[in-house]
C-alpha cells in the first residue's frame, strides 16, 4: 500500500477511522536514523494489520525567542522518503494554520519538572512541548507512541501527562540510537562543522566517566558533575549542566538511590547538544 500523506485534520481522521490499531511516532522532520528506528518499533507494536503514522512539524511553542525556529532544518522531500522505505503508512504533515487555526490560549502547564534542567536553560520549552504532543494525540489517537529517550525529560513530562490525564495510550519509550563514535543522533547534529563533529562524541565520553565511577561505587555525585564540566568547558564547550539525577522524577539523588541517570546539555560552537545514560 502506497504511503499517504495528509496536511489536514479532517483528511487524518477520514484516513485513520477504520484502522484497528495506530503506532504514532511525533517528529519535527529532518529525520535520522534515530527517527525511523522510532517507526519500527511502533510497527512491532500494532503488528502488520495496524497503521503507523509519523507527525513533522516544527512546533513555535517550544521553541524560545532566541532560538533556532526559523533555522531548523526543514526536509520534507527527504524524510518522506525515508518514511516510505521504514514502511511508513501515513505522514501527517499540518501547516502552522492547521495546528493553530486561531491564538492557543489553552496549554499544558506540567509541573515542576518543567522547570529544571532543560526546562530552566529553555523557559516555556516543556509547556509548548506538552500542548502541541496533546493536540497531536487528540488528532491521531494513536494506539501507540514512541518517543525517544535521548531526549529524557521530554519523555519523563509527557510519560507523566498520559498517565496523569488517563490517555488511552502506551507510551513506548526506545533507547537512544548512537553514532559509531557515541554521538547521540540528533537533527541538530547537523549544525556541527567538521572540527566540532569530530568534538561532539566528548559529552557521551564524559557521562560514560560517571556511569563507570558510579558503577565502582563513588557516590559523590556533586563532585563528580563539578569534575566533568571542567572538562568540558576546558575542551571549549560551553556546559549548561551535567548531572547524575533520579531516573524517575529528575530529582537530586541520595545515596541509596539506584535508579538514576546522568544528563547533559552543553553548547559545542553554535549548536546545543544533550545527552544522557540511564543507570539501574
Amino acid at each position: 500500500m502506497a504511503m499517504d500523506v495528509i496536511h489536514t485534520v479532517a483528511e487524518l481522521r477520514a484516513r485513520l477511522k477504520s484502522e484497528a490499531a495506530i503506532g504514532f511516532v511525533p517528529t519535527m522532520g529532518n529525520l535520522h536514523a534515530g527517527h525511523i528506528d522510532l517507526t519500527r518499533i511502533a510497527r512491532d507494536r500494532v503488528a502488520t494489520h495496524g497503521c503507523v503514522v509519523v507527525s513533522i512539524f516544527v512546533n513555535r511553542l517550544q521553541f524560545g525567542p532566541q532560538e533556532d525556529f526559523a533555522s531548523y532544518p526543514r526536509t520534507f522531500a527527504d524524510d518522506a522518503d525515508k518514511c516510505r522505505a521504514a514502511g511508513v503508512d501515513v505522514i501527517f504533515a499540518p501547516t502552522e494554520a492547521e495546528m493553530y487555526p486561531e491564538s492557543q490560549n489553552y496549554f499544558i502547564e506540567p509541573p515542576e519538572i518543567q522547570h529544571i534542567l532543560d526546562g530552566a536553560a529553555r523557559p516555556g520549552h516543556f509547556r509548548g512541548v506538552a500542548t502541541v504532543v496533546l493536540k497531536l494525540f487528540n488528532m491521531v489517537q494513536p494506539t501507540v507512541a514512541v518517543f525517544g529517550k535521548k531526549d529524557y525529560q521530554q519523555c519523563r513530562v509527557l510519560d507523566n501527562m498520559v498517565r496523569q490525564l488517563n490517555l488511552p495510550i502506551t507510551m513506548v519509550l526506545a533507547d537512544t540510537v548512537r553514532a559509531e563514535d557515541g554521538l547521540a543522533l540528533s537533527s541538530r547534529n547537523s549544525y556541527l562543522h567538521a572540527a566540532e563533529r569530530a568534538e561532539a562524541p566528548q559529552l557521551f565520553a564524559a557521562l560514560s566517566k560517571i556511569k563507570k565511577e558510579i558503577f565502582s561505587g563513588r557516590r559523590d555525585f556533586s563532585a563528580m558533575e563539578t569534575v566533568a564540566v571542567a572538562a568540558l568547558t576546558a575542551r571549549g564547550w560551553l556546559p549548561d549542566y551535567i548531572t547524575v539525577r533520579r531516573s524517575e522524577d529528575l530529582l537530586v539523588p541520595v545515596a541509596s538511590d539506584c535508579a538514576l541517570v546522568i544528563l547533559a546539555a552543553a553548547r559545542l560552537g553554535k549548536t546545543r547538544l544533550i545527552d544522557n545514560l540511564e543507570l539501574t
